[in-house]
């Protein structure tokens, strides 16, 4: 097998039938553990003239897409290589890799999640030792004036009788 390298995503060609083994939820969590980690193992592709046929990594090269990326990093592998696929997928070490993404995906968002409920109980200690909360029933802003000021003066004929009215003024 040769070395990972970098490929254009745009090149990359996904054979009908794979496009329907998508599963969005699968492609949210290994875009998530991308920006987290970065890609940690490469997409396998066969050389197809001028363009890569996809062989292994269809919700990788999807998460990727996703996240707007426009290369990944993949290995070329043989034409041979695509019958030796599903015992890559069923393999031991791929499904202790994927407990152990979702273990320490889980342990993140835990983490964050006990942070963010730090921090936002700070903001209301804080808060509440700059502002005292006001005595039940008292006001912690005056009540604001019912007087007129200067330019609160009506603007149509029909508003001037109204409030005329209201403040017994005989016009």
């Amino acid at each position: 097998m040769s070395k990972p390298e970098s490929f254009p995503i745009e090149k990359i060609f996904v054979p009908t039938k794979r496009k329907k083994d998508i599963k969005p939820e699968m492609v949210g969590e290994i875009a998530e553990s991308i920006l987290d980690i970065g890609q940690q193992a490469p997409i396998f592709v066969r050389t197809d003239g001028d363009r890569f046929v996809l062989v292994e990594g269809l919700h990788r090269l999807e998460a990727c897409k996703a996240l707007g990326e426009t290369t990944i990093i993949g290995v070329v592998v043989p034409a041979e290589f695509t019958h030796h696929k599903p015992l890559l997928s069923e393999g031991p070490e791929v499904e202790a890799e994927r407990i152990k993404m979702a273990r320490l995906k889980k342990l993140r968002l835990e983490r964050e999640a006990a942070e963010a409920l730090m921090a936002s109980s700070r903001r209301v200690n804080e808060g509440e030792a700059r502002h005292p909360r006001p005595a039940k029933g008292a006001r912690d802003t005056p009540k604001a004036s019912t007087a007129r000021t200067f330019d609160a003066r009506p603007k149509t004929l029909s508003d001037w009788i109204t409030q005329q009215k209201r403040d017994g003024s005989r016009y």
